[in-house]
């Protein structure tokens, strides 16, 4: 799904109502059914709300919803803020249509004034502003949205919480309602997908109000969520009379004294996820350990305690690196020869990025097609602090074209940045899969991808979204409190039996 701009989503809209042809305020009333539908279908008809509506085509939305509950027979009031002095024209025609039926369904506030006493159990639906607030609230607005936050009553923001900006991540003490949902309409924001905006928005339903599909495929964005469809365009089952040298050939290089369990889980996941032949290179202190959890790999060793030297690389497709593998001086030399000498594209996580981060001189040397993997802390290290998730987002976008690279900012929405500038946020995955190790399985997952004969972007795409997806399918059966980076290993089966269906 493409990602829009604030001002692009307003011309989307606009080309709609064009194209179509169908009226503004036709096109306001589907979205007003939509959200409608989905309020229908998650609370009973005994439920009670309050409706907050703004002066434009956001508040246009709430009174539209005011009068489709008050028909369904829900008991409904709206209030219409004066943030403005003059309605928009399809507010307007709103709020005549619900006097029409009758006039005490509606109350203005004027500015200065406030809600209160309202009892905890009146659900609040927050239609003040939308996607056209390109300022932070300020004034009584502001204090008005503050007040509403204080209240317990459960709210419901239509297309944006009012005060979030729908293409930056606010500022800290920034006024924004606090929604426990959020209804918005064809596209995801981009700021729906960065932790900030989350205590902001709760859950985000995206609601289809058939924007023009024409306009949606001709206009460029770089900005993207990786879906089912875009995994299912770019998946390579295996042929039937195919075999193991079809597959590619793996090296997984990691592990050191007391970290040998993140090799073992890299090389599990990167067998798990269809790699033809992989072996693993470690200290000799993990060999015996190595042998044992993952029969089905071979086994190389380099030092006793840790990794001294890297060789023999000519012959693999694909070379993971990083999952515990230290940072002793030694390890340091023998990676430093290695990025020397190496051609192979190389999958670098854990801390092989740190060791980058020691020694930035070497960046420049990866290999083109290389994929970079790290969390939020390593990216800092490598690439320095950024002032927001955002930021962070943009930076990575500027580093993968600068170094030719791939990067993969692991979040919640994890972010694939590509040479070519473009952006995907993966959707996939859970909270549960917040603990050691499910990075060194992610790595695996890629390096088996990119041995596979994937390139370097779809190895990642496809890494992050089978790595996601098993770990949603392991909460659903274990919970995400207790889920660990085997169980995801573990689940990757039905995450790829489900690209089947």
């Amino acid at each position: 799904m493409k990602i829009f701009s604030a001002q692009q989503i307003k011309a989307c809209d606009a080309y709609t109502i064009q194209a179509e042809p169908i009226r503004s305020v036709d096109l306001m009333e589907r979205a007003a059914l939509q959200c409608f539908n989905w309020i229908k279908g998650n609370y009973p008809g005994n439920s009670l709300f309050v409706i907050l509506c703004g002066t434009g085509n956001n508040g246009g939305d709430g009174l539209a919803i005011a009068r489709m509950l008050h028909y369904a027979g829900y008991q409904v009031k709206a209030f219409l803020l004066k943030v403005s002095e003059q309605l928009s024209p399809d507010c307007e025609a709103n709020l005549e249509r619900l006097q029409r039926i009758d006039n005490e369904l509606v109350t203005f506030i004027d500015q200065d004034r406030y809600i209160t006493e309202l009892h905890p159990d009146i659900i609040i639906i927050d239609a003040i502003f939308g996607t056209g607030l390109n300022r932070p609230l300020a004034g009584w607005v502001a204090t008005f949205v503050d007040h509403l936050n204080q209240l317990p009553n459960r709210k419901i923001a239509i297309d944006l919480p009012t005060g979030l900006n729908a293409d930056y991540l606010p500022a800290i003490n920034t006024s924004i309602l606090k929604a426990a949902h959020t209804l918005s309409f064809q596209f995801f924001k981009r700021s729906f997908l960065h932790p900030e905006s989350y205590p902001f928005t709760g859950p985000v339903r995206i609601l289809d109000i058939s924007l023009n599909k024409q306009f949606i495929n001709a206009t460029q964005t770089q900005y993207r969520t990786i879906d089912r469809a875009d995994i299912l365009s770019i998946y390579q089952p295996r042929l039937p009379f195919s075999h193991k040298g079809d597959y590619g050939k793996a090296l997984i290089v990691g592990g050191s004294y007391g970290k040998i369990g993140a090799a073992v889980l890299c090389t599990k996941a990167c067998l798990k996820s269809g790699a033809g032949l992989v072996t693993a290179l470690l200290p000799s202190v993990g060999y015996t350990v190595m042998q044992s959890a993952v029969p089905e790999a071979m086994c190389q060793t380099s030092g006793t305690s840790c990794i001294e030297k890297i060789e023999n690389w000519e012959q693999y497709d694909i070379i993971g690196i990083g999952p515990g593998l230290g940072v002793d001086p030694d390890t340091i030399a023998a990676f430093e020869e290695f990025i020397d000498q190496c051609k192979q594209p190389l999958i670098v996580d854990a801390d092989a990025i740190n060791i980058l981060a020691q020694r930035p001189d070497l960046l420049p040397k990866l290999p083109k097609g290389s994929i970079l993997t790290p969390h939020p802390k390593e990216f800092s290290r490598l690439f320095g602090d950024n002032a927001d998730s955002m930021i962070r987002v943009d930076n990575a976008r500027v580093q993968a074209m600068r170094y030719g690279i791939v990067i993969v900012l692991k979040d919640h929405h994890t972010a694939v940045l590509t040479p070519d500038g473009d952006v995907w946020y993966n959707m996939t995955g859970n909270a549960g899969m917040a603990k050691g190790g499910s990075g060194d399985v992610l790595t695996g997952i890629i390096t088996a991808f990119a041995g596979r004969g994937y390139n370097a972007v779809n190895a990642a795409i496809m890494g992050v979204y089978l790595h996601g997806l098993a770990g949603d399918f392991a909460a659903t059966d274990l919970s995400s409190e207790s889920i660990l980076a085997g169980d995801i290993i573990n689940y990757l089966s039905k995450a790829f039996l489900s690209l089947a269906v």
